[in-house]
């Protein structure tokens, strides 16, 4: 086994053991830059280790599970959080570790270090990875540095390189991890440098911050940034920072530190060494003959090159129909994580303004009654609302999505430190917050309670009317609709009527009052272990992250429910202006979206128009899974036999097995039709739909993820759940049997 090469030894036949970083850095020192000394874990390391302990079958079983092309971020997400916890409770074996040992400790004993990857797929010119696996700086020690290499390792199957590999076509089984393990350069200044702009203009970009490199690619240090011109050198524009903070090595790790008072009143380089750093990307263009991407640090004198890797943004980049031809799609991918500092931010941001600006902008347009306006005020309305649902979805996937990754930082952080066998026992933490979708369902309960307990109640609202029930249910129902009166599925108001929340209620009457689930963890207990497994003075970070995990957690239920209340008052002026328009009699009202009710209200002869759009639509809601879904039933050419779905598999979500018939949840009535027993099946489960689950015996949902609502819901009530079942609403029919099985994510149909 070609187990490990020094930087001296590595020669450009090696590319496929040491990958593309480590090949660069080696030619680098080679040709005279000054590279900081270093080994590399080749690739062999890790086929034997994931062959040896087996890890490398139960990859293949994750990855199995489902197609990449058929699953969601949320899906890939806990795929990649099964795969690192595999790697946390797998050891290096002690023949392994002896022999890494020798070379490792000869080389570093004492001195800190950077572990970082190198896999032979990074760093060419239509694949760059930058970002997608792991770096760890200032790690000190032979068992340290073994884990982190662990960690690396892991990184090769983390949700962004998994999706980017997904992008660009590349087979995931054959992928492989090298690890670079370097001297730590404890540089005064950092940066990178872009020897030719990522946005295609014929300059150079140069960016600095003070301290290591590792605040300004984690996006936690906003840098000084300078444009170049790429021939001379010559300044262009030159865009300062606030000067704040500097990332800094401490014990344990590195930190955020403030900066003294000169740092923040000048910027990092000065014109002597922005021409050195502008220099020396230069001469990297010419020895890899293409633009690079640079990240380097300053010691002292010294200018160190850190690492070298080809621009693959810039707006030339081929156009041959290669898979990166559109540009670079990494970005995306990073923006789906985010660092802890930027979580802190949008939690205030999203805690302590948007939500509550969202739920005054649905308070305030709620006081407008639409049956009052005249149609051309209806046309106002209708467009002016449009506009406001715009810009709350726009800031939906602006900070909110992003901010998911809160209960997801929690989630590896706690794996990392507890390594617990269950990848997903830090949701017991999480569940311990304020869901309005839970509140509103104990609310239903009372209620539900009301009817239980008064036969004659019962009566009166089982014969269809409200006339006469007593005044303390009246009462708490009224306040119960005005509360909830704006939640919405599929662009359609739950509660336009009272009739299926009777129905509804009824149904949950019928059931015995639910009993308090008995083995619910400590809550409290295991929060405080957590905080208390960190140095006393990190504590306050684990606070802080528990926090914001769970903050995130509730956002999984809050931000939706909020924004259909905006949707809500889009949808009622536009029912009002579809009532209108359904008296001329001449256009299928109820189909007619926003647009064309303002169309048809400006002008009437737009209905001629409008009816020849609506004659070409077959089905006007989309369905949301797979396109080419294979019927649940085929007949042969002589009609006497029948083949039919059987087991279906999707991911574990929800411990527990369940038996009952199937409920389809395509649109509204389905809902209200829901029967105490029945197994809730859906493409996915909405916030606003979640108060027919206390009725339900377990979940099929298609989109998948623990941290999706459907599993929230599921654990939260502790039904059996199962996600990520492709075409879960076309294979699954209402009224078919079904076994669900939450601790393997298998579901039968049939008995």
């Amino acid at each position: 086994m070609n187990g490990i090469l020094s930087f001296a030894r590595i020669e450009r036949r090696h590319q496929g053991l040491v990958g593309g970083k480590a090949l660069a850095l080696a030619t680098l020192m080679r040709g005279g830059i000054t590279v900081p000394d270093g080994l590399c874990v080749t690739t062999s390391v890790y086929e034997d280790f994931i062959r040896t302990t087996g890890l490398g079958t139960r990859i293949e079983m994750e990855i199995g599970r489902l197609p990449l092309a058929q699953m969601r971020w949320e899906e890939i997400w806990d795929m990649a959080l099964r795969i690192r916890n595999l790697f946390l409770n797998t050891a290096i074996s002690d023949p392994l570790r002896e022999t890494l040992a020798s070379e490792l400790e000869a080389r570093f004993a004492g001195r800190p270090v950077v572990v970082r990857s190198s896999s032979p797929q990074e760093d060419r010119a239509g694949s760059s990875f930058a970002g997608l696996h792991e770096s760890y700086v200032n790690v000190r020690g032979l068992d340290a540095i073994l884990a982190h290499i662990r960690l690396v390792w892991a990184s090769l199957w983390s949700d962004g390189a998994l999706l980017y590999r997904k992008e660009l076509g590349m087979d995931m089984r054959k992928s492989a991890m090298a690890v670079i393990v370097q001297e730590l350069v404890a540089g005064e200044r950092s940066g990178v440098a872009f020897s030719k702009s990522p946005d295609g203009a014929d300059h150079a970009v140069v960016e600095s911050v003070y301290g290591l490199n590792q605040g300004l690619v984690d996006g936690a240090i906003v840098p000084d940034r300078w444009t170049l011109d790429r021939r001379t050198g010559k300044i262009i524009n030159h865009t300062p920072a606030v000067r704040e903070q500097a990332m800094r090595p401490v014990d344990g790790g590195v930190t955020l530190l403030p900066l003294v008072e000169a740092e923040r009143h000048a910027p990092p380089l000065d014109q002597g060494s922005l021409d050195r750093v502008f220099g020396m990307a230069m001469r990297l263009e010419k020895t890899f003959k293409g633009p690079q991407d640079t990240e380097w640090t300053i010691r002292g004198e010294s200018l160190y090159l850190l690492q070298s890797r080809p621009v693959t943004t810039t707006q030339d980049s081929p156009s041959d129909g290669t898979p990166w031809s559109a540009g670079d799609k990494r970005p995306w991918y990073l923006s789906l994580k985010r660092s802890f500092d930027n979580l802190k931010v949008l939690h205030r941001r999203i805690e302590e303004e948007l939500l509550p600006e969202m739920a005054a902008e649905a308070r305030s347009l709620s006081k407008t009654d639409p049956a009052g306006l005249s149609d051309a005020q209806l046309i106002d309305a209708i467009e002016t609302r449009m506009r406001i649902h715009r810009y709350w979805v726009d800031v939906y996937w602006r900070d909110f999505i992003p901010f998911a990754h809160g209960a997801r930082l929690f989630g590896q952080v706690y794996n990392d430190l507890v390594k617990p066998e269950d990848p997903y026992a830090f949701t017991a933490l999480l569940g311990e917050t304020r869901m309005t979708g839970m509140e509103r369902n104990l609310e239903l309960r009372r209620l539900a309670r009301m009817i239980r307990s008064d036969n004659r109640l019962r009566e009166r609202l089982t014969s269809g009317t409200m006339q006469d029930v007593n005044e303390a249910f009246s009462t708490y129902f009224n306040a119960f609709l005005e509360r909830y009166e704006d939640l919405t599925f599929k662009a359609v108001r739950f509660f336009k009527d009272r009739e299926g929340l009777i129905r509804l209620l009824l149904e949950m009457a019928e059931q015995a009052e639910p009993e308090a689930a008995a083995g619910r963890p400590d809550i409290a207990a295991l929060a405080d272990d957590f905080v208390n497994r960190f140095p006393e003075d990190r504590r306050e970070f684990a606070r802080q992250l528990l926090e914001i995990g769970r903050s995130s957690y509730r956002l999984r239920d809050n931000d939706n429910i909020v924004l259909a209340r905006i949707e809500a008052q889009l949808l009622k002026v536009v029912d009002e202006a579809k009532r209108r328009i359904g008296e001329l009699d001449r256009v299928d009202a109820d189909a007619l979206t926003p647009a064309q009710a303002v169309k048809i209200l400006s002008d009437p002869a737009a209905i001629h128009d409008i009816v020849k759009e609506q004659a070409t639509i077959d089905e006007p809601v989309q369905h949301q899974g797979r396109p080419g879904l294979v019927p649940q039933t085929v007949d042969t050419a002589d009609g006497d036999f029948i083949m039919r779905a059987r087991q279906i598999i999707g991911q574990p979500a929800g411990q527990g097995l369940a038996v009952g018939k199937a409920r389809v949840i395509s649109a509204v009535d389905d809902l209200f039709q829901f029967k105490s027993g029945e197994i809730l099946v859906c493409d996915s489960i909405d916030p606003n739909m979640t108060f027919v689950v206390p009725l339900a015996a377990a979940i099929v949902e298609r989109r998948g993820g623990m941290l999706v609502h459907g599993a929230i819901v599921a654990r939260e009530y502790g039904l059996p759940c199962v996600t990520g079942v492709a075409d879960a609403s076309t294979l699954i029919h209402t009224g078919d049997r079904l076994t669900v099985d939450g601790y393997l994510g298998i579901v039968t149909i049939g008995d």
